[in-house]
């Protein structure tokens, strides 16, 4: 009896069987040729913001040279102090950073808030509500741009940076994004949260928040961006020159020195730069939480 109740030797136990991989692995000539094909392209798409870069520290001149300079002959600083004093940029800039991190933080409430409830709480009618309303995102915005004008002007936020913060604070785009991510997360953290005694403004506050930086990052750089680049919504609502955005701002400048090449696009990188500096500081989570919305937990 003893002898059946004592384990066989390690030596008895079959030894476990090696995976064989699906796939081999790439050959040496073909992954150089992979990065060589990667380098080119994103040669390719840096390629005009280098050109736009290195056109405004030319003269005007050598800007519209035939061939291309791709690199000046002397590099002209003043440039970017001629362009602070031939325009309103300080206005602009701060017009457009207020209207872009105001959007932004208002989005990131309604569209984090809504989804929750789409997400974690239950009632009549969820699902075909969730459906039509992102169903709007396919909607284009010319198609009640007037109705919306005239609703901003009888609420007199016409001609003020309002009309836009109070047309953009709500987007569906972010509720879908933010659903997708939260159905990732575990439904035992929210039932045990509510055998607790947490109610469901404790539970969006305190775990789905904090779970969802990643999806909150995404939100954020996505919304920062539209707002920043916007230009048919503050031409509509916004017509005090004090008012103008860097959109708006370029263009009308643009249209009072079209010859002075440098000087717009030394603009151009004024624009383009507060962007390129939030999505390097922000692209870690971007990526996590492009990533990981949309997958089931």
């Amino acid at each position: 009896m003893d002898t059946m109740l004592k384990p066989a030797p390690t030596d008895a136990l079959p030894a476990p069987v090696p995976r064989r991989r699906n796939g081999k692995r790439a050959s040496p000539a073909v992954r150089v040729l992979i990065y060589v094909l990667l380098v080119a392209a994103a040669a390719g798409v840096l390629l005009p913001f280098y050109w736009m870069v290195v056109s405004s520290l030319k003269t005007d001149n050598d800007v519209v040279t035939v061939p291309v300079k791709w690199l000046p002959h002397s590099v002209v600083w003043h440039n970017y102090l001629d362009i602070w004093r031939k325009s309103q940029m300080t206005t602009w800039l701060e017009n457009t950073l207020i209207l872009s991190f105001a959007v932004t933080a208002l989005q990131l409430f309604t569209g984090s808030f809504a989804a929750y409830g789409f997400a974690k709480v239950r009632f009549p009618g969820r699902d075909l509500l969730f459906i039509v309303y992102v169903g709007t995102i396919a909607v284009p915005w010319q198609s009640y741009m007037i109705p919306q004008f005239i609703l901003m002007s009888h609420l007199r936020l016409s001609n003020t940076l309002w009309s836009i913060i109070a047309l953009q604070a709500f987007g569906a785009l972010g509720v879908f994004l933010m659903k997708q991510y939260y159905e990732s997360i575990p439904e035992e953290l929210s039932e045990a949260a509510r055998i607790d005694g947490m109610s469901e403004y404790g539970i969006y506050r305190r775990i789905m928040l904090p779970l969802s930086a990643p999806a909150l990052a995404s939100l954020a750089l996505l919304t920062f961006v539209n707002t920043w680049n916007d230009y048919l919504g503050p031409l509509i609502y916004l017509r005090s020159p004090n008012l103008r955005t860097i959109q708006l701002g370029l263009s009308t400048f643009i249209s009072q020195y079209n010859t002075e090449y440098a000087l717009i696009m030394t603009g151009s990188v004024l624009s383009v730069l507060p962007i390129a500096v939030i999505f390097l500081l922000g692209q870690r989570y971007f990526v996590e939480g492009i990533a990981t919305t949309g997958l089931k937990g």
